[in-house]
């Protein structure tokens, strides 16, 4: 049943990602007046569809992917239909191959823009400044000498960084030393720290965590949290006299009491009160061996947040563009051989992440949306010639020397270009299993 759910989630997902972006082409070259020989959403055999006029609007058999089918190619000798693709000008071909990664980019920007606009939770540390509430021992923050109240006030070349910038310089340095200047007691201290990536563990914490309120998430109705009355919503604010300013904070407090009693005061609608929560031994999958536990998920403090429609948009364009700044880190990091090509997600995985982003509701399906979205868009604006990017850059070469390559020369570029691909796309599939079978 959860292989039909994923299945499911991850079609209606992937099938709105194909539509608009080979809408976008297929408006771009109407408007052109090109030749519309066939609409297909997936590859391979014909399933089903309909003719309206010179058009096949087609579904196919493998659904992972879609194109539209005009008069005429790249790869092909010019004839004499004036409708043909490769007998429009250069500029008109390049903005039919961009409008397909065009239109997903606008779906990303509309769909978080749709979230923003109503109410989403934001969570304030994110653009705040960078102080550290917690440390986790032995961590990579720990041994480069942070402690728990410093505030980054440089992280590479940014000055006055937020959590927001933190995380991204972060990603952005994968298995490379991070020049960051910590503020502690009116002094300044330069550090290096180094984000590791590995591919048995993924990308490993640094160790710090923001300062921030703490509230609990969810309880657990069998443990003695919910027992002593904490309720998910109460903002923890010490525990044995001392302040809970980050969620490790909390779990460290109760994984080293050695089942003692701990004494946690929290904050309920502006009111402090005080329990007595005795920790239990517990076997989690996370972790190797059991762990006292008292049955609380702590989470830092979110806002529901509801903007105005320009502000949303504006929200959007922020967002999405850091994103994109975050995956192009991502693929520079794989070419430089910084980052393992295994931390690339394929359908397998797509499938998991759309069920559930699903099961924790429309915000997260929405927002899982537009992050599939922009990915589509950028990878189809890589330079290989299969892709839009990779026509987009033989145009561009054509405009430059004032001539057509030779048939050819187009034809090896886009042989190998395919044998790429379908080598990826395997790649992909045997990463997503070996994933799946290791979870």
């Amino acid at each position: 049943m959860a292989f039909v759910e994923s299945i499911w989630w991850m079609l209606i997902l992937i099938g709105i990602m194909i539509v608009i972006h080979e809408l976008g082409h297929y408006w771009a070259a109407r408007y052109f007046d090109v030749k519309i020989d066939a609409f297909a959403i997936g590859f391979g055999p014909r399933l089903f569809g309909i003719r309206r006029g010179e058009t096949d609007w087609k579904v196919c058999a493998i659904p992972f992917g879609g194109y539209v089918k005009m008069a005429g190619s790249e790869h092909e000798e010019q004839n004499n239909d004036p409708r043909s693709f490769m007998n429009k000008p250069r500029w008109q071909r390049m903005i039919i191959a961009i409008a397909g990664p065009l239109m997903n980019i606008i779906l990303a920007l509309v769909l978080m823009a749709g979230l923003f606009s109503m109410q989403f939770p934001k969570v304030l540390y994110m653009d705040q400044a960078a102080k550290v509430g917690s440390v986790v021992p032995d961590s990579a923050a720990a041994k480069a000498g942070i402690l728990s109240g410093d505030t980054i006030v440089r992280i590479e070349d940014q000055a006055n960084p937020t959590w927001s910038d933190v995380n991204l310089a972060s990603l952005e340095n994968i298995n490379r030393p991070v020049s960051i200047v910590l503020s502690r007691d009116g002094q300044t201290l330069p550090l290096k720290i180094t984000p590791k990536h590995t591919d048995a563990n993924g990308l490993e914490s640094l160790g710090w965590q923001p300062d921030s309120d703490v509230i609990v998430g969810r309880v657990d109705p069998d443990l003695d949290a919910a027992k002593q009355g904490l309720k998910a919503g109460d903002q923890i604010v010490s525990i044995n006299g001392d302040a809970v300013r980050a969620p490790y904070a909390l779990v460290d407090k109760v994984r080293n009491s050695k089942g003692e009693a701990l004494t946690v005061v929290y904050r309920r609608d502006g009111k402090d009160g005080t329990v007595t929560v005795t920790p239990v031994s517990k076997k989690i999958p996370e972790v190797p061996n059991a762990v006292f536990m008292i049955g609380v998920v702590a989470t830092p403090v979110t806002k529901n947040v509801q903007l105005s429609p320009i502000d949303a948009i504006k929200e959007s364009a922020s967002f999405n563009y850091k994103n994109a700044g975050l995956i192009y880190s991502v693929l520079r990091s794989i070419f430089e051989a910084r980052l393992s090509p295994k931390t690339i997600e394929g359908p397998v995985r797509m499938a998991q992440m759309s069920r559930q982003a699903a099961k924790e509701g429309f915000d997260s399906y929405i927002s899982l949306m537009s992050g599939v979205s922009l990915n589509l868009a950028i990878f189809n604006l890589l330079p290989i010639p299969i892709l839009d990017g990779g026509v987009i850059l033989m145009l561009l070469i054509e405009m430059i020397a004032r001539r057509d390559l030779s048939l050819r020369l187009k034809e090896m570029v886009f042989t190998v270009s395919f044998v790429f691909l379908i080598s990826l796309v395997a790649f992909v599939l045997y990463n997503d299993i070996q994933k799946v079978l290791k979870s």
